[in-house]
Order: C-alpha cells, then sequence, then structure tokens
C-alpha cells in the first residue's frame, strides 16, 4: 500500500469532516479513519466525493497510507477515548511519528501525554480548535502545543486551512509547551461562556426591563455590531433575534430558559481557584448557567417570593447606549481576566506564552472573535511585560469613557430586580483592582484571631508576619505557613 496521504483524520464526526474538507481545499492528501467503519465508506461517497481523500476501515491501513513522520489528528472524545486510540496507535508508529489532539481535551492530560508520548519517540501536540463546523470547514482559530519538535511538521497545513485576519495572517501560532494549546483554548472557552452570558443579560435587560419586542431587540444587535463592540457572538445574536418560526413569531421566545454546558467553562473556573487568579466574571457565568437549570425549582420560588419586576423609569434610548457602554466595559474585563491566567499559569508551569499571538489566533474564525482582539495584540507587543490589559492606555481611556454607564445599568438593573451576574461581577473586579487599599485587612486580623494564621503589618517589610494574642488567652502559637 503506498504512502500516500500528507496527514490523517481520526474520527468523522462534523469537526472532523469539515476539518478534511478543509485540508482537502488546500491541497493536502488526508487518509481518514472512523471507529464505526460504514462511516468512512459514507463519508468519501458523499461529503468527500470527488476530493483525494483516501479512506481507511483499519488503523493499520491509515498507519501505511502515510508519509513519513506520520501525522494522526484525533477528533474524538477528550478523556479516555483519546487514551485510547493513542494505545491502539502507539505499536503501529515509530520514534519521530507525530500525534494531534484535536479536540477539546483537559489540558492537564495534553501535559501527561506530551511527557509520556516523549519517552516512547513519539511527539505529541494538544491542538485547541475553535470555530465550529463552519469554522472547521473554511477556517478556524487553531491553537498548537506540546512537543515542540512536531511544530514544524504540522506548521504549513495547520497554517494553511486556518482562519486569516485582515492582514493576511493565518490565526495559527505556536502557542507554547506541554499542555499550553488546550490550555489557551480552556480559557478562551471560558470567555466565551463570560460573553455569552454578558450578551445574555444585555438582552434579559432590553427585553423584561425596557419591555422591548425581539425584532426591537434585533435592530439594537445589528448596530451594535457595526460598531465598538462588533464579534461573532453578537451579529449570530442578532441572527438568532430576527429568526421567526413557522407561525411567524420569534423562536426564541419559544426557546426553555435552562441552559446546557459541556464543562469546559468549569475547567477554567476550577482552574483559576487552583492558581489563585480572581476570575470572576467568568465564574458567574458558569453559576449562572447552573441556576438557569434549575428551571422548575425558579418557576416554584417565583410563586413563593414573587417574581414581578420593578418597572423602568428613564430615558430608554440613553438606557440602551449605557448598556452598549457596559457591555463593553465587561468583555474587556473578560480577557483581562483570561490573560491574568496565562500570567499566572507561565509561572506556575515555567511556560513561556506569546501574548500578542494569541490575541491574533482569535482575531478570526473561533467563537470569540471581535474587532478589539486587535487592540490586545497591539497592547502586548507595545508591551510584552504588561501586567494587567487594564492598564495598557488605550483600554484605560475606554474603561475610564465606559465607566459612568456601567454603573448605570447595574444599579438599575438592581432596581428592577433583573439579575445581572457577569455585568455587576465585572464592575465589582474593576473597582477592587483600581483599589490601593481593600477591607482584607479586616479578614486577615479575622483569620488571625480564631486560627493564629498571622498578618503582614503596612508599618513592616512585605513577608514579615505577625500574630497578636487577640483575647490575652491564646498564646503565641501560630500556624505553620501564610500565603497571600
Amino acid at each position: 500500500m503506498a504512502a500516500v496521504a500528507d496527514i490523517a483524520v481520526i474520527g468523522l464526526a462534523v469537526m472532523g469532516q469539515n476539518l478534511v474538507l478543509n485540508m482537502d481545499d488546500h491541497g493536502f492528501t488526508v487518509a481518514v479513519y472512523n471507529r464505526t467503519t460504514a462511516k468512512v465508506d459514507e463519508f468519501i461517497g458523499r461529503e468527500a466525493k470527488g476530493t483525494k481523500v483516501v479512506g481507511a476501515h483499519s488503523l493499520e491501513e491509515l498507519v501505511k497510507l502515510l508519509k513519513r513522520p506520520r501525522r494522526l489528528m484525533l477528533m474524538v472524545q477528550a478523556g479516555k477515548p483519546v487514551d485510547a486510540v493513542i494505545d491502539q496507535l502507539l505499536p503501529l508508529l515509530e520514534p519521530g511519528d507525530i500525534i494531534i489532539d484535536g479536540g477539546n481535551s483537559h489540558y492537564p492530560d495534553s501535559e501527561r501525554r506530551v511527557k509520556e508520548l516523549k519517552e516512547k519517540g513519539i511527539l505529541f501536540l494538544g491542538t485547541g480548535v475553535s470555530g465550529g463546523e463552519e469554522g472547521a470547514r473554511y477556517g478556524p482559530s487553531i491553537m498548537p502545543g506540546g512537543n515542540e519538535e512536531a511544530w514544524p511538521h504540522v506548521k504549513a497545513i495547520f497554517q494553511a486551512i486556518a482562519a486569516k485576519a485582515p492582514d493576511g495572517s493565518p490565526c495559527c501560532d505556536w502557542v507554547g509547551p506541554g499542555g499550553a494549546g488546550h490550555f489557551v483554548k480552556m480559557v478562551h472557552n471560558g470567555i466565551e461562556y463570560g460573553d455569552m452570558q454578558l450578551i445574555c443579560e444585555a438582552y434579559d435587560l432590553m427585553r423584561h426591563g425596557l419591555d422591548m419586542s425581539v425584532d426591537e431587540i434585533a435592530k439594537v444587535f445589528h448596530t451594535w455590531n457595526e460598531g465598538k463592540l462588533k464579534s461573532f457572538l453578537i451579529e449570530i445574536t442578532a441572527a438568532i433575534m430576527g429568526y421567526h418560526d413557522d407561525d411567524g413569531q420569534p423562536l426564541l421566545d419559544k426557546i426553555l430558559d435552562a441552559a446546557g454546558q459541556k464543562g469546559t467553562g468549569k475547567w477554567t473556573v476550577l482552574a483559576a481557584m487552583d492558581l489563585g487568579t480572581p476570575l470572576t466574571l467568568i465564574s458567574e457565568a458558569v453559576f449562572a448557567r447552573s441556576l438557569s437549570a434549575r428551571k422548575e425549582e425558579r418557576v416554584t420560588a417565583g410563586k413563593i417570593l414573587g417574581g414581578a419586576l420593578n418597572p423602568f423609569s428613564g430615558d430608554k434610548e440613553a438606557y440602551i447606549k449605557d448598556l452598549e457602554n457596559a457591555l463593553f466595559a465587561a468583555k474587556v474585563v473578560s480577557y483581562a481576566q483570561g490573560y491574568m491566567m496565562f500570567r499566572a499559569t507561565e509561572k506556575e508551569l515555567n511556560w513561556k506564552l506569546n501574548y500578542g499571538g494569541i490575541a491574533l489566533m482569535w482575531r478570526e474564525g473561533c467563537i470569540i472573535r471581535s474587532a478589539f482582539l486587535g487592540k490586545i495584540k497591539e497592547a502586548y507587543d507595545n508591551n510584552p511585560d504588561l501586567v494587567n490589559l487594564l492598564l495598557d492606555p488605550y483600554f484605560q481611556k475606554d474603561m475610564q469613557n465606559s465607566q459612568a454607564s456601567w454603573r448605570r445599568v447595574v444599579s438599575k438593573a438592581v432596581e428592577m430586580g433583573i439579575p445581572v451576574p457577569a455585568t455587576s461581577s465585572a464592575l465589582a473586579f474593576f473597582d477592587g483592582f483600581r483599589r490601593e487599599r481593600l477591607p482584607a485587612n479586616l479578614l486577615q486580623a479575622q483569620r488571625d484571631f480564631f486560627g493564629a494564621h498571622t498578618y503582614e503589618r503596612t508599618d513592616k517589610p512585605r513577608g514579615e508576619t505577625f500574630h497578636t494574642n487577640w483575647t490575652g488567652k491564646g498564646g503565641q502559637v501560630t500556624a505553620g505557613t501564610y500565603n497571600a
């Protein structure tokens, strides 16, 4: 059997199929395999008919079709299925061959796989792919990380099929070692959770606070998508609101308000907790989905506790303008917190991430693509050591200009009784981040009072700890560690 294929794709669900067709469009010969082999024949005879795609009915056959070094991209369910396919492939591969996991894997799994496969002479890449089925077909954002020796062997393929920024740059570049590729994708998904929740809160305020029709709100989102909020999620939100059911009514009003989630947002929040990073906005977005899923409990609570809203009072047009500014400011906080995750993980795992490059990878193709990602790239290109995105001159100015609107939106939402957990937590983070002094001094005193956890003093050097015998009965014994 001749080795004719440049790369193999294992797993022919929607994402896998579309990536294969994308690769074929760009002149690469792709060999495909699926555990249910009938799906291989269906794909070759239908979607891939007339292409150079080659089908295989076993992994042995698939490997023989590949040029060396063999490149195999797994598009299978994250977790144990990935390990199972890798275990089946290992006896068939040789040192220098490359396994690529293009699924939504948890980054510690990719970190582990890089090390385990390196010991066997196999190069592993944990690669985040974003953009959904359309992105996979015509140009996704691709975030490769892992064993850097493999990057030169897949770079041409990945950058050819990736989305292109307005300047023609591919939305794909090397991210970093170990699980860095899937870590960046995980943070991307967390920001996606935050973005979606912020948009939903803006919709809720217009629909139930301002009593606007879905069609009226659609016009607002269309307008917003022509300005500083221009993004994929704003664009599809306008499209969703413009979609009418068979009876002519907006379909959106008929969709049950119980959100689902696959867990990637939760991963982001758990990682933030492990790193001690205040990922407040994304955390609230995850919890908002969890609260929405308790539909029956909410219906009961509404009957017992009362669900009526206080009517809006004021200038509706002015409030809609305030909403635009508040949504923009909160979105900036979401990205700022995401980049705080990158910085904390760099330190923890000794990675070196290209912050500007990450923003470039997200400019097109992915779910969170938006107009101001170019400004994020500029911010980190101008200052690679930028501690926080909010301190960049461009974003600093925009946050100041949006601040009054942001406060009016949140305060009016509280008056009306409409929850805006993501928008308000973003504002609380902004206020906390810029406060020179927070009430944590009292918190430390409390901890020392009941647990002798010690505290630092403002009139002494950082790192020097103290304990007070607050009651005169506690003695001088202190806790063994102090963390700040």
